[in-house]
Protein backbone atom coordinates (compact mmCIF):
# COMPACT_ATOMS: atom_id res chain seq x y z
CA UNK A 1 0.00 0.00 0.00
CA UNK A 2 1.20 3.94 -1.31
CA UNK A 3 2.27 5.13 2.60
CA UNK A 4 2.30 8.81 0.73
CA UNK A 5 -0.12 11.28 -1.19
CA UNK A 6 0.06 13.69 -3.71
CA UNK A 7 -2.97 15.73 -4.67
CA UNK A 8 -3.98 17.08 -7.76
CA UNK A 9 -6.17 20.45 -7.90
CA UNK A 10 -7.93 20.84 -11.25
CA UNK A 11 -8.74 24.66 -10.69
CA UNK A 12 -12.58 24.15 -10.77
CA UNK A 13 -13.68 24.34 -7.33
CA UNK A 14 -13.53 20.91 -6.60
CA UNK A 15 -11.21 19.07 -3.80
CA UNK A 16 -8.12 18.28 -5.02
CA UNK A 17 -7.67 14.54 -6.36
CA UNK A 18 -5.72 11.97 -4.14
CA UNK A 19 -3.16 10.20 -6.34
CA UNK A 20 -1.35 7.02 -4.18
CA UNK A 21 2.52 7.38 -4.74
CA UNK A 22 4.28 4.14 -4.73
CA UNK A 23 7.92 3.57 -3.99
CA UNK A 24 10.65 1.73 -6.40
CA UNK A 25 13.15 -1.14 -4.65
CA UNK A 26 15.44 1.59 -6.46
CA UNK A 27 14.69 4.53 -8.65
CA UNK A 28 12.56 7.00 -8.89
CA UNK A 29 8.75 6.87 -7.22
CA UNK A 30 5.80 6.95 -9.03
CA UNK A 31 2.49 8.66 -8.43
CA UNK A 32 -0.53 5.96 -9.58
CA UNK A 33 -2.88 8.06 -11.84
CA UNK A 34 -5.31 5.53 -12.67
CA UNK A 35 -8.08 7.23 -11.10
CA UNK A 36 -8.09 10.45 -13.05
CA UNK A 37 -10.37 8.94 -15.67
CA UNK A 38 -12.89 9.12 -12.53
CA UNK A 39 -12.75 13.25 -12.71
CA UNK A 40 -12.79 13.47 -16.18
CA UNK A 41 -9.35 14.26 -17.17
CA UNK A 42 -5.80 11.90 -18.37
CA UNK A 43 -2.05 12.54 -18.23
CA UNK A 44 -0.62 14.17 -21.72
CA UNK A 45 2.70 12.21 -22.18
CA UNK A 46 3.87 11.67 -25.79
CA UNK A 47 6.51 8.77 -25.91
CA UNK A 48 5.71 7.77 -22.46
CA UNK A 49 8.40 10.00 -21.46
CA UNK A 50 7.45 10.42 -17.76
CA UNK A 51 4.62 7.09 -17.40
CA UNK A 52 5.18 3.92 -15.99
CA UNK A 53 3.30 1.61 -18.07
CA UNK A 54 4.07 -1.19 -15.80
CA UNK A 55 5.56 -2.73 -12.61
CA UNK A 56 8.73 -4.93 -13.20
CA UNK A 57 11.44 -6.84 -11.66
CA UNK A 58 13.74 -7.59 -14.59
CA UNK A 59 15.65 -4.86 -15.62
CA UNK A 60 16.68 -1.78 -13.98
CA UNK A 61 18.50 1.53 -15.44
CA UNK A 62 19.86 4.63 -13.75
CA UNK A 63 21.23 6.51 -17.07
CA UNK A 64 22.78 9.32 -14.81
CA UNK A 65 24.61 7.43 -13.14
CA UNK A 66 25.51 4.66 -15.61
CA UNK A 67 23.74 1.66 -14.08
CA UNK A 68 21.97 -1.74 -15.57
CA UNK A 69 20.95 -4.70 -13.55
CA UNK A 70 19.55 -8.09 -14.96
CA UNK A 71 17.67 -8.73 -11.66
CA UNK A 72 19.70 -6.66 -9.24
CA UNK A 73 23.57 -8.15 -10.97
CA UNK A 74 25.70 -5.31 -12.69
CA UNK A 75 25.84 -5.73 -16.55
CA UNK A 76 29.60 -5.66 -15.96
CA UNK A 77 29.72 -8.96 -13.88
CA UNK A 78 27.58 -11.21 -15.93
CA UNK A 79 29.40 -9.86 -18.87
CA UNK A 80 32.90 -10.83 -17.44
CA UNK A 81 31.75 -14.14 -15.77
CA UNK A 82 28.48 -15.41 -17.27
CA UNK A 83 27.39 -17.27 -20.35
CA UNK A 84 23.92 -16.44 -22.36
CA UNK A 85 22.81 -19.27 -21.28
CA UNK A 86 22.96 -17.87 -17.41
CA UNK A 87 21.97 -14.55 -18.22
CA UNK A 88 19.36 -16.12 -20.41
CA UNK A 89 17.76 -18.49 -17.19
CA UNK A 90 18.29 -15.68 -14.69
CA UNK A 91 16.37 -13.34 -16.98
CA UNK A 92 13.06 -15.79 -17.06
CA UNK A 93 13.71 -17.14 -13.75
CA UNK A 94 14.48 -14.50 -11.39
CA UNK A 95 17.98 -16.53 -10.22
CA UNK A 96 21.21 -17.77 -11.53
CA UNK A 97 21.21 -21.40 -12.36
CA UNK A 98 22.93 -24.26 -10.35
CA UNK A 99 25.40 -25.91 -12.21
CA UNK A 100 22.47 -28.50 -13.01
CA UNK A 101 20.10 -26.32 -13.87
CA UNK A 102 22.66 -24.25 -16.12
CA UNK A 103 22.71 -27.93 -18.04
CA UNK A 104 19.04 -29.07 -18.00
CA UNK A 105 18.11 -25.52 -19.38
CA UNK A 106 21.30 -25.54 -22.13
CA UNK A 107 20.00 -29.17 -22.86
CA UNK A 108 16.36 -28.62 -23.32
CA UNK A 109 17.59 -25.94 -25.69
CA UNK A 110 19.40 -27.71 -27.90
CA UNK A 111 16.91 -30.51 -28.29
CA UNK A 112 13.93 -27.98 -30.17
CA UNK A 113 16.22 -25.74 -31.88
CA UNK A 114 15.57 -27.25 -35.31
CA UNK A 115 11.84 -26.13 -36.79
CA UNK A 116 9.60 -27.62 -38.65
CA UNK A 117 11.01 -28.51 -42.18
CA UNK A 118 7.33 -26.98 -43.49
CA UNK A 119 9.03 -23.60 -42.51
CA UNK A 120 11.32 -24.18 -45.41
CA UNK A 121 8.19 -23.07 -47.13
CA UNK A 122 7.98 -20.02 -46.12
CA UNK A 123 11.04 -19.04 -47.23
CA UNK A 124 10.57 -20.09 -50.78
CA UNK A 125 7.97 -17.42 -50.67
CA UNK A 126 9.98 -14.31 -49.99
CA UNK A 127 12.80 -12.65 -52.67
CA UNK A 128 15.64 -13.33 -52.21
CA UNK A 129 16.99 -10.03 -51.87
CA UNK A 130 14.72 -9.48 -48.93
CA UNK A 131 16.17 -7.91 -45.50
CA UNK A 132 16.34 -10.79 -43.48
CA UNK A 133 14.43 -8.46 -41.17
CA UNK A 134 11.90 -8.60 -43.18
CA UNK A 135 11.34 -12.66 -43.47
CA UNK A 136 11.83 -13.05 -39.43
CA UNK A 137 9.15 -11.12 -38.76
CA UNK A 138 7.28 -13.47 -41.16
CA UNK A 139 8.30 -16.68 -39.85
CA UNK A 140 8.35 -15.97 -36.71
CA UNK A 141 4.70 -15.12 -36.46
CA UNK A 142 4.10 -18.21 -38.31
CA UNK A 143 5.74 -20.21 -35.83
CA UNK A 144 2.24 -19.90 -34.42
CA UNK A 145 0.82 -22.09 -37.35
CA UNK A 146 3.14 -25.06 -35.83
CA UNK A 147 3.64 -25.01 -32.41
CA UNK A 148 -0.32 -24.21 -31.45
CA UNK A 149 0.04 -27.34 -28.07
CA UNK A 150 1.09 -24.42 -26.19
CA UNK A 151 -0.88 -21.73 -26.63
CA UNK A 152 -2.90 -21.23 -23.25
CA UNK A 153 -1.06 -18.25 -21.89
CA UNK A 154 -2.59 -18.50 -17.76
CA UNK A 155 -0.58 -22.14 -17.90
CA UNK A 156 2.81 -21.33 -16.36
CA UNK A 157 4.00 -24.79 -18.06
CA UNK A 158 2.42 -23.60 -21.60
CA UNK A 159 4.74 -20.34 -21.15
CA UNK A 160 7.63 -21.85 -20.51
CA UNK A 161 7.42 -24.23 -23.22
CA UNK A 162 6.78 -21.12 -25.64
CA UNK A 163 9.87 -19.53 -23.66
CA UNK A 164 12.13 -22.35 -24.80
CA UNK A 165 11.04 -22.85 -28.39
CA UNK A 166 11.16 -19.09 -28.90
CA UNK A 167 14.60 -18.86 -27.78
CA UNK A 168 16.31 -21.91 -29.59
CA UNK A 169 14.31 -20.92 -32.60
CA UNK A 170 15.06 -17.39 -33.66
CA UNK A 171 18.78 -18.06 -34.25
CA UNK A 172 17.90 -20.76 -36.48
CA UNK A 173 15.40 -18.60 -38.60
CA UNK A 174 17.88 -15.80 -38.08
CA UNK A 175 20.68 -17.92 -39.98
CA UNK A 176 18.07 -19.27 -42.39
CA UNK A 177 16.93 -15.93 -43.36
CA UNK A 178 20.81 -15.01 -43.99
CA UNK A 179 21.49 -17.82 -45.89
CA UNK A 180 18.02 -17.04 -48.11
CA UNK A 181 19.46 -13.93 -48.75
CA UNK A 182 22.56 -15.16 -50.24
CA UNK A 183 21.82 -17.88 -51.54
CA UNK A 184 23.16 -20.57 -49.57
CA UNK A 185 21.30 -23.88 -48.79
CA UNK A 186 20.06 -23.72 -45.27
CA UNK A 187 22.60 -25.38 -42.44
CA UNK A 188 21.02 -26.81 -39.63
CA UNK A 189 21.65 -26.56 -35.90
CA UNK A 190 24.09 -29.07 -34.01
CA UNK A 191 23.21 -30.35 -30.50
CA UNK A 192 27.09 -30.70 -29.88
CA UNK A 193 27.47 -27.21 -29.95
CA UNK A 194 27.03 -24.38 -27.58
CA UNK A 195 24.43 -21.69 -28.19
CA UNK A 196 26.72 -18.85 -29.50
CA UNK A 197 28.31 -21.48 -31.23
CA UNK A 198 25.35 -22.89 -32.78
CA UNK A 199 24.42 -20.11 -34.32
CA UNK A 200 27.34 -19.03 -35.71
CA UNK A 201 27.91 -22.50 -37.49
CA UNK A 202 24.53 -22.29 -39.04
CA UNK A 203 26.35 -19.04 -40.43
CA UNK A 204 28.70 -19.56 -41.94
CA UNK A 205 29.14 -23.31 -42.30
CA UNK A 206 28.27 -25.07 -46.08
CA UNK A 207 27.52 -28.47 -47.30
CA UNK A 208 31.05 -28.35 -48.05
CA UNK A 209 32.98 -27.00 -45.92
CA UNK A 210 32.77 -27.47 -41.77
CA UNK A 211 32.97 -24.19 -39.68
CA UNK A 212 35.32 -24.38 -37.04
CA UNK A 213 34.37 -21.32 -34.65
CA UNK A 214 37.05 -19.29 -32.97
CA UNK A 215 36.83 -19.39 -29.32
CA UNK A 216 37.75 -15.00 -28.97
CA UNK A 217 34.74 -14.30 -31.79
CA UNK A 218 32.68 -16.76 -30.03
CA UNK A 219 33.36 -14.97 -26.73
CA UNK A 220 32.86 -11.82 -28.39
CA UNK A 221 29.11 -12.59 -30.19
CA UNK A 222 28.33 -13.73 -26.59
CA UNK A 223 29.54 -10.88 -25.08
CA UNK A 224 27.04 -8.84 -27.88
CA UNK A 225 24.14 -11.17 -26.65
CA UNK A 226 24.40 -10.67 -22.95
CA UNK A 227 25.22 -6.87 -23.54
CA UNK A 228 21.53 -7.04 -25.28
CA UNK A 229 19.36 -9.25 -24.04
CA UNK A 230 17.41 -7.01 -21.86
CA UNK A 231 16.97 -3.09 -21.87
CA UNK A 232 13.64 -2.05 -19.47
CA UNK A 233 10.70 -0.43 -21.39
CA UNK A 234 11.87 0.22 -24.75
CA UNK A 235 9.99 0.63 -27.64
CA UNK A 236 10.38 -3.18 -28.73
CA UNK A 237 10.09 -4.19 -24.90
CA UNK A 238 6.60 -2.19 -25.28
CA UNK A 239 5.37 -3.11 -28.14
CA UNK A 240 5.57 -6.77 -27.23
CA UNK A 241 3.66 -6.32 -23.39
CA UNK A 242 1.09 -4.32 -25.59
CA UNK A 243 0.35 -7.08 -28.07
CA UNK A 244 0.18 -9.41 -24.97
CA UNK A 245 -2.28 -7.37 -23.21
CA UNK A 246 -4.60 -8.37 -25.70
CA UNK A 247 -3.68 -12.64 -24.76
CA UNK A 248 -1.92 -12.80 -28.21
CA UNK A 249 -0.01 -15.45 -28.79
CA UNK A 250 3.82 -15.42 -27.52
CA UNK A 251 4.92 -16.06 -31.33
CA UNK A 252 2.95 -12.94 -32.33
CA UNK A 253 4.43 -10.79 -29.79
CA UNK A 254 7.81 -11.23 -30.52
CA UNK A 255 6.93 -11.11 -34.33
CA UNK A 256 5.71 -7.71 -33.15
CA UNK A 257 8.29 -6.91 -30.69
CA UNK A 258 11.22 -7.36 -34.30
CA UNK A 259 8.91 -5.47 -36.31
CA UNK A 260 9.60 -2.82 -33.31
CA UNK A 261 13.59 -3.29 -33.68
CA UNK A 262 13.45 -3.34 -37.10
CA UNK A 263 12.97 0.51 -36.97
CA UNK A 264 16.11 2.60 -38.04
CA UNK A 265 15.51 4.59 -34.27
CA UNK A 266 15.39 1.62 -32.31
CA UNK A 267 17.71 -1.51 -34.17
CA UNK A 268 19.28 -0.13 -36.55
CA UNK A 269 22.05 2.10 -34.72
CA UNK A 270 24.65 0.09 -35.15
CA UNK A 271 24.29 -0.60 -38.88
CA UNK A 272 24.35 3.35 -38.90
CA UNK A 273 27.68 3.68 -37.22
CA UNK A 274 29.32 1.46 -39.95
CA UNK A 275 27.50 3.25 -42.88
CA UNK A 276 29.40 6.53 -41.32
CA UNK A 277 32.31 5.07 -41.26
CA UNK A 278 32.42 3.95 -44.87
CA UNK A 279 31.26 7.54 -45.76
CA UNK A 280 34.22 8.89 -43.57
CA UNK A 281 36.38 7.14 -45.88
CA UNK A 282 40.15 7.58 -44.61
CA UNK A 283 41.46 8.47 -40.72
CA UNK A 284 42.39 11.78 -42.60
CA UNK A 285 38.65 13.06 -42.79
CA UNK A 286 38.36 13.20 -39.31
CA UNK A 287 38.90 16.55 -38.78
CA UNK A 288 36.63 17.72 -41.36
CA UNK A 289 33.93 15.48 -39.44
CA UNK A 290 34.61 16.42 -36.27
CA UNK A 291 34.21 20.08 -37.39
CA UNK A 292 31.15 19.47 -38.45
CA UNK A 293 29.71 17.67 -35.51
CA UNK A 294 30.87 20.44 -33.13
CA UNK A 295 29.18 23.22 -35.88
CA UNK A 296 25.82 23.98 -34.26
CA UNK A 297 24.23 25.27 -37.46
CA UNK A 298 25.03 21.88 -39.36
CA UNK A 299 22.45 18.96 -38.86
CA UNK A 300 25.40 16.35 -39.37
CA UNK A 301 26.14 14.39 -36.03
CA UNK A 302 28.40 11.18 -35.36
CA UNK A 303 26.50 8.04 -35.25
CA UNK A 304 27.02 6.12 -32.07
CA UNK A 305 28.13 9.07 -29.74
CA UNK A 306 25.83 9.79 -26.70
CA UNK A 307 23.05 7.49 -25.20
CA UNK A 308 19.53 8.65 -25.31
CA UNK A 309 19.14 6.69 -21.70
CA UNK A 310 22.28 7.08 -20.51
CA UNK A 311 23.76 10.70 -19.43
CA UNK A 312 27.44 9.28 -18.53
CA UNK A 313 29.42 6.20 -20.57
CA UNK A 314 26.99 3.32 -21.66
CA UNK A 315 27.97 1.36 -18.71
CA UNK A 316 27.97 -1.56 -21.58
CA UNK A 317 30.09 0.44 -24.01
CA UNK A 318 33.36 -0.46 -22.18
CA UNK A 319 32.49 -3.94 -21.88
CA UNK A 320 32.25 -3.32 -25.79
CA UNK A 321 35.41 -1.58 -26.17
CA UNK A 322 37.65 -4.38 -24.43
CA UNK A 323 35.70 -6.51 -26.74
CA UNK A 324 36.57 -4.56 -29.63
CA UNK A 325 40.06 -4.89 -29.26
CA UNK A 326 40.22 -8.25 -28.45
CA UNK A 327 38.88 -9.15 -31.45
CA UNK A 328 40.77 -6.74 -33.60
CA UNK A 329 43.85 -7.68 -32.05
CA UNK A 330 43.01 -11.59 -32.17
CA UNK A 331 42.35 -11.19 -36.37
CA UNK A 332 45.36 -8.46 -36.80
CA UNK A 333 43.19 -5.61 -38.12
CA UNK A 334 44.36 -3.10 -36.60
CA UNK A 335 45.46 -1.43 -39.70
CA UNK A 336 42.38 -2.10 -41.73
CA UNK A 337 41.12 1.32 -42.88
CA UNK A 338 37.36 0.90 -41.43
CA UNK A 339 39.01 0.27 -37.82
CA UNK A 340 41.90 3.25 -38.27
CA UNK A 341 38.72 5.09 -38.49
CA UNK A 342 37.05 4.25 -35.98
CA UNK A 343 39.80 4.07 -33.68
CA UNK A 344 40.67 7.48 -34.08
CA UNK A 345 37.08 8.58 -33.97
CA UNK A 346 36.96 6.83 -30.31
CA UNK A 347 40.54 8.88 -29.40
CA UNK A 348 38.98 11.93 -30.15
CA UNK A 349 36.05 11.54 -28.12
CA UNK A 350 37.36 10.26 -25.58
CA UNK A 351 40.16 12.85 -24.81
CA UNK A 352 38.79 15.84 -26.84
CA UNK A 353 36.97 18.73 -24.18
CA UNK A 354 33.81 19.37 -26.39
CA UNK A 355 32.86 15.53 -26.36
CA UNK A 356 33.77 15.12 -22.66
CA UNK A 357 31.72 18.32 -21.65
CA UNK A 358 28.17 16.88 -23.68
CA UNK A 359 29.07 13.51 -22.34
CA UNK A 360 29.26 12.42 -26.23
CA UNK A 361 31.16 9.10 -25.21
CA UNK A 362 31.12 6.46 -27.93
CA UNK A 363 28.12 3.79 -26.64
CA UNK A 364 27.74 0.10 -26.79
CA UNK A 365 26.47 0.30 -30.58
CA UNK A 366 29.24 2.01 -31.94
CA UNK A 367 32.12 -0.88 -30.36
CA UNK A 368 29.46 -3.72 -31.02
CA UNK A 369 29.06 -2.65 -35.27
CA UNK A 370 33.07 -3.01 -35.56
CA UNK A 371 32.96 -6.18 -33.61
CA UNK A 372 30.03 -8.16 -36.10
CA UNK A 373 31.72 -6.42 -39.54
CA UNK A 374 35.13 -7.86 -37.81
CA UNK A 375 33.26 -11.44 -37.42
CA UNK A 376 31.98 -11.49 -41.15
CA UNK A 377 28.34 -10.79 -39.93
CA UNK A 378 27.22 -8.72 -42.91
CA UNK A 379 25.70 -5.10 -42.08
CA UNK A 380 22.07 -6.37 -43.66
CA UNK A 381 22.11 -8.72 -39.94
CA UNK A 382 22.75 -6.40 -37.68
CA UNK A 383 19.72 -6.25 -36.26
CA UNK A 384 18.80 -9.39 -36.70
CA UNK A 385 21.58 -10.25 -34.05
CA UNK A 386 19.62 -7.38 -31.90
CA UNK A 387 16.63 -9.59 -32.51
CA UNK A 388 18.25 -12.95 -31.09
CA UNK A 389 20.10 -11.23 -28.66
CA UNK A 390 16.91 -9.26 -27.40
CA UNK A 391 14.52 -12.71 -27.59
CA UNK A 392 14.82 -13.86 -23.92
CA UNK A 393 14.19 -10.41 -22.51
CA UNK A 394 11.15 -10.20 -24.46
CA UNK A 395 10.06 -13.20 -23.74
CA UNK A 396 10.78 -12.62 -19.82
CA UNK A 397 8.87 -9.73 -20.38
CA UNK A 398 5.92 -10.80 -21.63
CA UNK A 399 5.67 -13.94 -19.47
CA UNK A 400 6.31 -11.40 -16.73
CA UNK A 401 3.18 -9.37 -17.84
CA UNK A 402 0.88 -12.15 -18.21
CA UNK A 403 1.25 -13.54 -14.56
CA UNK A 404 0.87 -9.72 -13.09
CA UNK A 405 -2.59 -9.50 -11.60
CA UNK A 406 -2.82 -6.13 -12.57
CA UNK A 407 -2.08 -6.54 -16.05
CA UNK A 408 -5.07 -5.39 -18.53
CA UNK A 409 -5.62 -4.77 -22.06
CA UNK A 410 -3.18 -2.01 -23.13
CA UNK A 411 -5.77 1.24 -24.31
CA UNK A 412 -3.90 4.72 -24.16
CA UNK A 413 -5.66 7.64 -23.65
CA UNK A 414 -5.30 10.26 -26.79
CA UNK A 415 -5.42 14.24 -26.16
CA UNK A 416 -8.04 14.74 -29.24
CA UNK A 417 -7.41 18.14 -31.00
CA UNK A 418 -9.94 17.36 -34.39
CA UNK A 419 -13.09 18.78 -35.61
CA UNK A 420 -16.05 19.57 -32.77
CA UNK A 421 -19.04 17.38 -33.54
CA UNK A 422 -20.68 18.22 -37.11
CA UNK A 423 -23.41 17.73 -39.41
CA UNK A 424 -23.32 15.35 -42.02
CA UNK A 425 -23.97 17.28 -45.48
CA UNK A 426 -24.92 15.02 -48.66
CA UNK A 427 -22.81 15.55 -51.40
CA UNK A 428 -24.98 17.17 -54.09
CA UNK A 429 -25.19 20.27 -51.27
CA UNK A 430 -21.00 20.59 -50.71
Amino acid sequence: MAERKAYLDLGNGQPPIELPIYSATMGPDVIDIRSLGKHGVFTYDPGFMSTASCNSSITYIDGDAGILLYRGYPIEQLAEHADFMEVCYLLLNGELPTGSQRHDFDNTLRKVSMVHDQINNFFRGFRRDAHPMASMVGVVGALSAFYHDSFDIADPRHREISAFRMLAKVPTIAAMSYKYNIGQPFVYPQNRLGYVENFMHMMFATPCEEYVANPVLVRALERIFILHADHEQNASTSTVRLAGSSGANPFACIAAGIASLWGPAHGGANEAVLKMLEEIGDVSNIPDVIARAKDKSNPFRLMGFGHRVYKNFDPRANLMRKTCHEVLNELGMQDDRLFKTALELERIALEDPYFIEKKLYPNVDFYSGIVLRAIGIPVNMFTAIFAISRTIGWISQWSEMIADPEQRIGRPRQLYCGAEQREFVPIGKR
